[in-house]
């Protein structure tokens, strides 16, 4: 048991392990702030564009089959909500990774053509010796 204690310790002092830790609590006060931003302000005025509609209670009624009691409710508005709420926080987590990409980018070094190297003493004398047979030949 101490074994498993001490790799555990091992484990979670791990830095990424305390990065995805600190991650996952600002993620979740992100959240929550996200969703109060659709629910108080996006979900109003969008309804105020559609006629007055409350999302939130955009529910449908399901018959039942077996009995009576209160009605099943779809709760679609609610639906609605999340989805909008993860487009956002995905908008959002996209646009964050992309700054980050930005900022930790490592320049490539430039490579620098190279030089062509200079043509060697057996290179020059055939050079010459071509240069000379073309002068033969076109007499």
């Amino acid at each position: 048991m101490k074994k498993f204690l001490e790799e555990f310790k091992t484990f979670a002092m791990r830095g990424n392990v305390m990065d995805l830790a600190v991650g996952v609590i600002i993620g979740g006060a992100f959240g929550t702030i996200t969703a109060s931003l659709i629910g108080d302000v996006i979900m109003p005025v969008l309804s105020m564009f559609i006629g007055g509609i409350d999302f939130s209670n955009l529910a449908f009624a399901l018959p039942h089959l077996f009995g009576d009691g209160e009605p099943i409710m779809l709760n679609i508005g609610l639906f609605i909500q999340a989805i909008i709420n993860f487009i956002i926080l995905a908008l959002v987590v996209f646009c964050l990774v992309k700054t980050m990409n930005k900022l930790t980018k490592k320049e490539e070094p430039v490579a620098e053509p190279e030089a062509v190297p200079e043509p060697s003493k057996e290179e020059v004398l055939l050079s010459d010796i071509k240069a000379l047979l073309e002068k033969i030949s076109e007499k």
